[in-house]
């Protein structure tokens, strides 16, 4: 290894450090214990996250958003084996260790929202779940996490517009990825929307006809999504376990206030 190199990695690993630190406190709103999560997940399913990390905080004021993380659900490898909170269902791309897989109880006490894509069919599923699986053991964007870095401290003026195109100045090599690209590429292999930049064509096909306005949908570069658009697309439902387990408001337990107290 070349001098050179050996001091990019080394600042590298240090600031890899720093931003995998926890950052403050941590308000919980949106827990699900990871046995509800496995009971709703589906394959496909995309597991929003807010994170605790140094990290987090810059892609969350980068994308004005409170989700930092994005992970997919792939199910268990072996079908055989009924998974459970502690099998490793999801996966994702770490700052550290690279696209793995991981178990659902990793998330245990986070803020998370389930994004379920909507019209798949078993063999979309099945193709998604491979297309990650093939994903495992790539490395993270390094570079990213530098361009990153550079936004945390202090935190820039930075203009509306050019947030997202600061998420998309990592290393364009193929073999590296963070958390949000390498999902978003999943669902382009199966031709599935995210958020596609929408062409409006207006059509007239005879002078006395009425126009009509044609929508023409492109896909817009992987490295241009972050976790909020999975929870911002059209074509992605929320999907919220308290809701999905029968929920009934006047079953709720509500303690006693000083306001309530005669």
């Amino acid at each position: 290894m070349q001098p050179f190199d050996w001091g990019k990695r080394k600042v590298t690993d240090l600031l890899v450090r720093y931003l995998t630190a926890k950052a403050g406190r941590y308000e919980t709103f949106a827990i699900s214990d990871p046995g509800s999560l496995l009971s709703i997940l589906q394959v496909g399913d995309v597991l929003l996250v807010e994170g605790k990390q140094r990290f987090s905080t810059a892609v969350k004021y980068l994308t004005q958003s409170i989700w930092s993380h994005a992970a997919i659900y792939v199910g268990d490898a072996d079908s055989s084996i009924k998974p459970d909170a502690n099998t490793l269902t999801i996966v994702e791309a770490d700052l550290k260790n690279g696209v793995i897989a991981v178990p659902l109880s990793k998330y245990a006490g986070f803020n998370t929202r389930i994004c379920r894509p909507v019209g798949l069919d078993d063999e979309d599923r099945k193709n998604i779940a491979q297309f990650m699986f093939d994903s495992i053991g790539m490395s993270y964007d390094l570079k990213n996490i530098i361009d990153l870095g550079r936004y945390l401290i202090p935190k820039p003026p930075v203009p509306r517009r050019w947030r997202r195109r600061m998420l998309a100045i990592g290393s364009g090599d193929p073999t590296r990825v963070i958390c949000s690209t390498r999902i978003a590429q999943a669902f382009q292999s199966i031709g599935y929307p995210i958020l596609p930049d929408v062409e409006q064509l207006k059509e007239k096909v005879c002078d006395r006809c009425v126009e009509t306005v044609r929508e023409i949908l492109h896909i817009r570069h992987h490295s241009l999504f972050t976790p909020r658009d999975f929870d911002v697309s059209p074509y992605f439902e929320i999907v919220k376990p308290t809701l999905e387990r029968g929920f009934d408001f006047k079953q709720l337990q509500w303690g006693k206030t000083a306001d309530s107290v005669s």
